[in-house]
């Protein structure tokens, strides 16, 4: 009995070993040159992470790119994936043939996870109806109007830096800079005054947190469930946190049956979508449900407080580290508000032309979304190759790779706002730089972080010098388990008032 078990299990041991073989020779077959995975985790051991993920895919590329691939195959466990190089292909991939590449990959639930299908995961016709339905919300009339907002929340920034002059203390940049974004965007999504500045224990900032914070098991389940969609969904598997998920459901039901019991209005992203419901309802009595509502406030929520304050945090690292840089940009924030009676308006910082080198140079070096993906929704053949890419193929978009080769940005590691004058800039490919992606899934927040992040840095510098404190630990180290470019052991800055 025992040894009719051990045949047993050798023969299933060698059937599978030779079924990984087999399955880890996809892309030979297809003629795409391809890295060598490993059984049985392919090019990624998901339980053994030692680096951010951003830094494995920059590592792929750079392998590929010394190799002289223009794309190249990689395995996550058994799925096969490709990993865009050649910028003329991901022109194509994102803008000319997107046609193909309409959807992003991500894994969402919308019965068992509802905020998991916001417009940031969610593909085919009804991300296209959504898209089109809240592009109107970022234009720059729309910007405009939310001005105001953001200014009104620059005291209770000013007032957090102010108390650490006066103790002489450190500053841990990223969470006051996350306070600032998320009393933003909470009065901009959802017309509420979070307070984050001055409540030490907001739930808002606490939940937005844990949102961005995946514990291993967290990333785990996401590998697993983008590897396999059809067998987490029948799992009822979810990616959001469930408290993470209640509190965010109800702060919306409440916010909704508020607005609609008192008929009460404001120009803010959750009233644009309350309209849609009742335009919707009018028109096919298809109605955006509450669910949907809370996904889309929530995508709005995390990805405009957290990207906008690291995009923020590593431009001051870099400015402390660069005193006459620091003071550059000053002298033209000084300069073009002395034109505006000291006063930061939406007309003085669109005048700011080196403060938008400073901070697409931080987006360069620290792209909040290291890495981006799209999912081949119908068999696409490369313009030059006899190679098709099948339908369902997961396509992966180094972005931290791109913006470190040195073919698009000698001496990558260094900071250098220079490469983004008029000149510089249309010397280089287009695709070159793509800290908000690109084509018709580009960031459609893109604007308004754009907006909060210059609002922010023209308060801060011209009424503060920084430096960069003793508590932070250069060079910077990136967290492993950490959907965006986070600092390991934060980001520490001192700052002297003016």
């Amino acid at each position: 009995m025992f040894f009719d078990l051990v045949g047993v299990s050798v023969a299933f041991l060698t059937i599978l070993f030779a079924y990984f073989k087999w399955r880890y020779q996809y892309w030979g077959r297809k003629n795409v040159p391809f890295l060598p995975p490993t059984i049985p985790f392919g090019n990624s051991n998901i339980f053994r992470r030692k680096e951010n993920g951003a830094v494995r895919f920059k590592k792929f590329y750079d392998e590929m790119k010394s190799q002289g691939w223009k794309h190249g195959g990689l395995y996550t466990i058994l799925t096969p994936s490709y990993l865009v190089i050649d910028l003329d292909y991901l022109k194509n991939i994102m803008t000319k043939d997107f046609e193909y590449f309409t959807d992003r990959g991500f894994y969402y639930n919308e019965k068992d996870d509802p905020l998991s299908a916001h417009l940031f995961a969610i593909g085919g016709q009804k991300w296209r109806n959504l898209r089109t339905k809240l592009t109107p919300t970022f234009t720059s009339g729309k910007m405009k109007q939310m001005f105001q907002t953001l200014i009104d929340c620059t005291p209770g920034l000013v007032d957090q830096i102010d108390s650490f002059c006066l103790e002489k203390e450190s500053i841990d940049i990223k969470e006051v800079l996350g306070c600032f974004t998320t009393d933003i965007i909470g009065s901009c999504a959802f017309g509420l005054d979070f307070n984050t500045s001055k409540e030490k224990n907001s739930p808002f900032r606490e939940y937005g947190r844990k949102a961005f914070v995946p514990t291993k098991f967290d990333i785990i389940k996401m590998i697993l469930a983008m590897s396999f969609p059809r067998v987490a969904r029948a799992l009822r598997l979810t990616l959001t946190r469930k408290d993470v998920s209640d509190f965010f459901l109800n702060v919306v039901k409440d916010t909704v049956e508020y607005r609609e019991k008192n008929n009460y209005r404001r120009k803010d992203f959750i009233q644009l979508l309350i309209d849609l419901r009742e335009d919707e309802g009018q028109h096919d009595g298809k109605t955006l449900t509450i669910e949907e509502i809370a996904a889309q406030c929530f995508v709005f929520f995390i990805a405009g407080f957290e990207t906008s304050s690291t995009t923020m945090t590593f431009v001051l690292y870099e400015l402390s580290r660069r005193q006459d840089l620091q003071e550059k940009l000053r002298d033209e924030i000084n300069t073009v508000l002395g034109k505006y009676d000291g006063h930061v308006t939406y007309e003085a910082i669109q005048e700011m032309k080196y403060m938008d080198q400073v901070i697409n140079e931080a987006l360069r070096m620290y792209p909040p979304v290291p890495i981006l993906s799209r999912k081949c929704v119908k068999d696409y053949k490369i313009p030059d190759q006899d190679v098709i890419i099948d339908k369902d193929t997961t396509i992966f978009i180094p972005i931290l790779g791109i913006h470190y080769d040195e073919e698009y940005y000698p001496e990558p590691e260094i900071f250098d706002p220079e490469r983004f004058s008029e000149e510089n800039k249309n010397s280089r490919h287009s695709y070159a730089h793509i800290p908000f992606g690109e084509g018709p899934r580009i960031c459609i927040g893109m604007r308004f972080g754009l907006m909060q992040t210059k609002v922010g840095l023209a308060t801060l510098l011209k009424n503060y010098k920084f430096t960069v404190g003793k508590k932070t630990q250069e060079p910077l180290k990136w967290k492993v388990a950490s959907f965006v470019l986070a600092a390991e052991g934060e980001v520490w800055l001192d700052a002297e008032k003016l």
